[in-house]
């Protein structure tokens, strides 16, 4: 199984939607890897900048309904060829929440008030994100600042993440 984490992009905002993850403009792509460079390419926030913020995170911290939009794996994909493999928000729209976990990636749900105090702690520090999926334990690290937050995945979303998506646990199963 991979490891999940690593050093933490924050995206402060709601309904960050999956045309600003991936634009439609790039769907025809026959890879995964020629999404890469337009990852979050039309994501509007102050002191954003997708070339030099995205490469080497591999975790992203935001607000509520992230991934609202076109239903559709490209924005999963773009996060994960970036080697971003956790996204930790409020909430996530349905079937991008799906997606993730179908492409082995994790998306973790926190109360409102636990991410609010994340970002008035970490935000605008460099961070690190550790996971441990077995103990369903969270630990941001910045600065001599530790804060350890504690999640719940379901028995399916471990099986998944565990076998690396969909394709695999079914492979292994059937």
């Amino acid at each position: 199984m991979k490891q999940f984490g690593g050093p933490l992009l924050f995206l402060n905002r709601s309904d960050i939607n999956t045309d600003e993850i991936i634009p439609a403009k790039y769907l025809t792509e026959i890879s995964k890897e020629a999404l890469k460079p337009y990852c979050l390419e039309d994501l509007k926030l102050p002191d954003f900048n997708p070339k030099t913020d995205v490469p080497g995170k591999a975790a992203i911290l935001t607000r509520a309904n992230f991934g609202c939009g076109s239903s559709r794996e490209h924005a999963p994909w773009a996060l994960e060829v970036n080697g971003i493999n956790v996204v930790v928000a409020e909430s996530f729209a349905r079937i991008f929440r799906q997606n993730m976990y179908n492409c082995g990636l994790l998306a973790i749900d926190l109360p409102a008030d636990t991410i609010e105090d994340l970002f008035k702690t970490f935000y605008g520090k460099p961070t690190t994100l550790q996971v441990d999926i077995e103990q369903g334990h969270l630990t941001f690290l910045s600065e001599g600042l530790v804060k350890e937050v504690l999640f719940t995945l379901t028995d399916f979303e471990r099986a998944l993440v565990k076998a690396g998506g969909w394709v695999q646990f079914a492979a292994e199963r059937y």
